[in-house]
């Protein structure tokens, strides 16, 4: 990795026209199940907005990001409560889960012996930086990556007074400075944001960065503000980096609920065409609410929806208080609960069926969309309905 910082320029290449542009060349880690970097798909982040030691009411919230197509979601463990419920959470979570710590080192290695599939920590804000190695080397054992979050409100003194105050050549040296705490305890399985609320800073920052080290990097305009400037701001910045081919993973940042972010986050990649959805079934974890058995439900669902090979989120909830909302997100989806099953299209319930129907109902109903899809495309080819 390089330890000086290159001069300011623009991307060497662009991309073609309705074509994907050239990737950055970089490391590749995994977070769970999903890759980040290298040649992966873009990813989508977001976080949870609930108190993380409130498990129904987080895992909730993660059904509901997950039914609007998030890959990963990240949980603040501020305290000890929080830290005790990580188990939980990583067990039933519908997607990995990133566990965002700071100062407490403690925090970090409950996060890693509750299974959580990443953990976001600044290695300089560890009071002990001793425990940066015993942090490094559980998550190398376990095959966890960390990653380094350096965001323009929280430089060190000496760097601010370095640079004379938050420049992108400020923000990247703190990040490779995070990044050398655990290279220097034999730990590389990193990721690296160095997020500003001003997405030229933020693009000039990435852009020095991409250029002086080769990981993975989590694009963000931070603390981008409510929908209606945040949303301009991040497809400004996130938007920028990704047509030059830098950025790996993605969170958008807004002062809503964060199953805004995701929409937003998507819509970024597809404009861009970097993402186009397949077949994505979906469902929620589980609760004390659930009155239907939401796992077997799924896997009967995913299973009769098998072949269908075009764009189309198919949602399975079991919970009548929440679910509506989270199958809304979807294109079809059903809200399950004392025997019976509310089905929705596009967002409108269109009636409800016996518990005994609903796989039957959802197929019918997916296969049919699929065909539509299809049709629009000129792929012409029907589904055989199960």
């Amino acid at each position: 990795m390089r330890t000086s910082l290159p001069v300011l320029t623009q991307p060497a290449s662009q991309p073609t026209a309705h074509a994907p542009p050239a990737r950055r060349r970089c490391r590749t880690v995994h977070v769970g199940d999903v890759a980040v970097g290298g040649d992966a798909p873009i990813s989508v982040q977001s976080m949870t907005t609930t108190p993380t030691h409130d498990i129904n009411a987080t895992l909730q919230q993660i059904a509901a990001l997950n039914a609007a197509g998030v890959d990963i979601v990240r949980v603040a463990v501020p305290r000890q409560e929080d830290a005790d419920a990580l188990g939980a959470l990583a067990a039933k979570s519908t997607v990995p889960v990133i566990a965002d710590i700071h100062f407490q080192w403690k925090y970090a290695m409950a996060a890693i012996d509750a299974g959580c599939a990443g953990v976001r920590i600044n290695p300089g804000n560890i009071r002990k930086h001793e425990k940066v190695k015993v942090i490094g080397d559980a998550a190398k054992e376990r095959g966890i990556p960390i990653r380094i979050g350096v965001n323009g409100g929280s430089l060190e003194d000496v760097i601010l007074d370095k640079h004379g105050g938050v420049t992108p050549e400020a923000l990247v040296e703190s990040a490779l400075n995070e990044a050398r705490l655990l290279e220097d305890v034999d730990f590389y399985d990193i990721k690296i944001s160095v997020k500003h609320s001003d997405p030229w800073v933020m693009i000039q920052t990435y852009r020095l960065l991409a250029d002086a080290c080769d990981y993975p990097l989590h694009l963000g305009v931070t603390e981008a503000g409510p929908p209606k400037t945040g949303i301009t701001k991040s497809a400004v910045g996130i938007g920028t980096l990704l047509a030059e081919g830098i950025g790996d993973t993605i969170r958008v940042s807004l002062s809503a609920d964060p199953v805004e972010e995701v929409k937003t986050g998507i819509g970024i990649l597809e404009a861009l065409h970097l993402r186009e959805r397949g077949l994505d079934v979906v469902s929620c974890p589980s609760c004390a609410r659930a009155e239907v058995d939401v796992y077997s439900l799924a896997e009967r669902v995913q299973t009769g929806l098998e072949g269908i090979d075009v764009p189309l989120r198919v949602a399975v909830m079991g919970c009548v208080v929440n679910g509506p909302g989270e199958s809304r997100e979807a294109d079809l989806g059903v809200a399950a609960g004392k025997g019976k099953g509310q089905i929705l299209k596009k967002g409108e319930v269109l009636f409800t069926v016996q518990e005994s129907d609903i796989v039957e109902t959802l197929v019918h109903f997916a296969n049919e969309m699929a065909d539509e899809i299809r049709a629009e495309r000129g792929a012409g080819q029907p589904t055989v309905s199960a």
